[in-house]
């Protein structure tokens, strides 16, 4: 298995979020990867490297991923959503994602599906 299947999920994730400047380049038994993203997607990226090398011993994968600092998200709220599941996905708390739409949440335990929250990251 080539490293490029190996860490597939990985770098299909990066593309479709758009990581800005994308680079994937192997050489010599390890895969570079590196771009620039939002914390949000950093930590997903992170994580699904995890799922594939638990304990990263493989040694054959360099995950350079720099944060672009200001950007915002736009999150479609789902059935079944609460602000605490929200944040937890971005990494945040329920409070981080109430203060930054205080202008479209009166109440932190009303939240309805198809409503669009801005995420800080």
């Amino acid at each position: 298995m080539s490293l490029q299947e190996k860490y597939g999920k990985l770098v299909t994730r990066a593309q479709e979020a758009q990581v800005q400047d994308l680079s994937v380049i192997e050489n010599e038994e390890v895969l570079y990867v590196s771009g620039k993203t939002s914390a949000a997607v950093k930590e997903e990226l992170w994580s699904i490297y995890e799922s594939i090398d638990p304990e990263f011993r493989a040694g054959d994968l360099v995950l350079d991923i720099e944060i672009i600092e200001g950007q915002e998200e736009i999150y479609e709220v789902q059935k079944g959503d609460n602000l605490t599941k929200i944040g937890k996905k971005y990494g945040l708390t329920w409070q981080q994602v109430f203060e930054a739409n205080k202008d479209k949440i009166k109440d932190p335990n009303l939240i309805f599906p198809g409503q669009k929250l801005i995420i800080p990251v």
